[in-house]
């Protein structure tokens, strides 16, 4: 991948309005004009790509490297002058969840974001904050605030599609016969919830200690927005944590209804097994090479065995059907 493709866009902001796109080369220059600041979108960038970043905006080495190798959980860190947001980002392919990371660097003058893996463009965020010059007027907070409710906005819809599933296979476990898939399906259906959960939950404690602690690089009349975010991401940990334990019910339920059905057909194969053994022991006794036996010489007796022995069949056949054994 080139240089052009790994940055997205490197973007000049003043005033809350649009100035141009600029290279990288052009950000000292930038940043020398008063109350400029530059938004740079990145993309799987290289390692000199990153050294070139880090040596226009001074970031710190160790978040440095935690953005280019994107191996981080959830988190959120400062270095000096300079904020360092770490998400998780999550897109629905082929109805598999697919995860991705986005580190954000946040200082007084600039906003940089690197993605890596599975992400929707963030290019729907820049138009929005472009569209709103009274809210991008509040400087590169507001630029952090409208990537992470982007990220968290589309976890909605991934969320929405797990329930559906659970609601399917609920359906599915009790219309028609359980079945080992049905067992597969809700323990992978269960993994993915918990890895939504995983890259979801951690936000909660992001979100308080931007609202909270990190007063110099957010201003006061941005902190609320980050309170927003903060909502948004207990909806989703609750509706997770709910399809969690739904989901465990939901895989004891299908055990418990597979060892019903193992059961019943145990049962079944008992009652034919006994109503088969009642010509089987007649068949036997007659089978028998003995000479002296009185129904052999009735001229009656064949149909007559017949008779009984069918008539016993019928009458076990109609007390096992009493039992549900049939």
């Amino acid at each position: 991948m080139n240089a052009r493709n790994m940055v997205v866009n490197c973007v000049a902001y003043a005033d809350g309005r649009r100035l141009r796109e600029i290279e990288i080369d052009e950000i000292s220059e930038i940043l020398a004009q008063q109350q400029a600041f530059v938004w740079i979108g990145l993309h799987d960038p290289t390692e000199a790509l990153m050294r070139k970043v880090q040596e226009e905006f001074g970031l710190h080495d160790l978040a440095v490297e935690d953005a280019h190798h994107a191996h981080q959980r959830p988190k959120f860190e400062i270095y000096g002058d300079c904020l360092f947001v770490v998400l998780h980002t999550a897109q629905l392919i082929d109805d598999e969840v697919h995860f991705g990371e986005t580190n954000i660097f946040v200082g007084p003058r600039y906003v940089v974001s690197v993605r890596h893996g599975a992400s929707a463009s963030y290019a729907p965020v820049r138009a929005r904050c472009e569209n709103a010059p009274e809210l991008l007027a509040k400087g590169p907070g507001f630029v952090l605030y409208a990537i992470m409710d982007y990220v968290v906005d589309n976890y909605m819809p991934i969320v929405g599609a797990l329930e559906d599933d659970l609601e399917t296979l609920e359906d599915r476990m009790f219309k028609a016969h359980a079945r080992r898939k049905t067992t597969e399906r809700i323990y992978h259906l269960k993994r993915e919830v918990m890895a939504v959960r995983r890259a979801v939950h951690p936000l909660l404690e992001v979100c308080d200690q931007l609202a909270r602690y990190a007063t110099g690089l957010i201003p006061e009349d941005t902190r609320p927005y980050f309170r927003d975010v903060h909502d948004h991401v207990v909806r989703i940990s609750e509706s997770t944590e709910n399809m969690r334990e739904m989901l465990t019910t939901a895989l004891q339920v299908n055990l418990s209804l597979v060892s019903i059905g193992q059961n019943e057909i145990v049962k079944k194969l008992a009652g034919w097994g006994a109503i088969l053994a009642i010509p089987t022991m007649v068949a036997s006794i007659y089978g028998m090479n003995f000479e002296y036996m009185p129904e052999l010489r009735w001229r009656y007796a064949y149909p007559a065995v017949v008779a009984v022995t069918a008539i016993a069949c019928v009458a076990l056949y109609r007390r096992l059907k009493r039992a549900e054994w049939l």
